[in-house]
């Protein structure tokens, strides 16, 4: 069984030794040039192929994933421990567009789908920020 497997694995090294440099080389040279790919026009209007699956007391959803321009969420202030978000003032476990809010901070805060995580921040120019002095 040895010998067999030995005289077999020689013949197969023998046959695929044969290949010269230049041979190599011009592989090496297809795989460099340039493939044409798909159009960036073609993947924008293509549907998302992954739908996610939730089942909650022996029911099965289809959740089907929402575009991004549709689900944009944006933060424009945070005040007192709330923060204003797509236009409405939110606080600790509300919720927006299948987020919960889940911490308010100084400067940004952390929204929740399931396993998802979104941190949205504020602009970080300096002048959008008031400031309150005492006098």
């Amino acid at each position: 069984m040895k010998k067999t497997l030995l005289i077999v694995l020689s013949l197969t090294f023998s046959l695929y030794a044969d290949l010269s440099v230049e041979q190599i080389q011009q592989m090496v040279s297809k795989i460099h040039e340039k493939r044409e790919g798909v159009k960036l026009e073609t993947l924008e209007t293509t549907k998302e192929p992954f739908v996610r699956l939730e089942e909650d007391n022996n029911i099965t959803t289809f959740v089907i994933p929402v575009k991004a321009e549709e689900a944009k969420l944006s933060l424009h202030a945070i005040v007192n421990g709330k923060a204003y978000i797509n236009d409405a003032w939110k606080s600790v476990d509300d919720t927006i567009m299948g987020y919960t809010l889940k911490y308010v901070g100084k400067r940004g805060v952390v929204l929740r789908n399931g396993n998802h995580i979104k941190k949205l921040f504020l602009h970080e120019k300096r002048d959008s920020f008031i400031t309150l002095e005492e006098r």
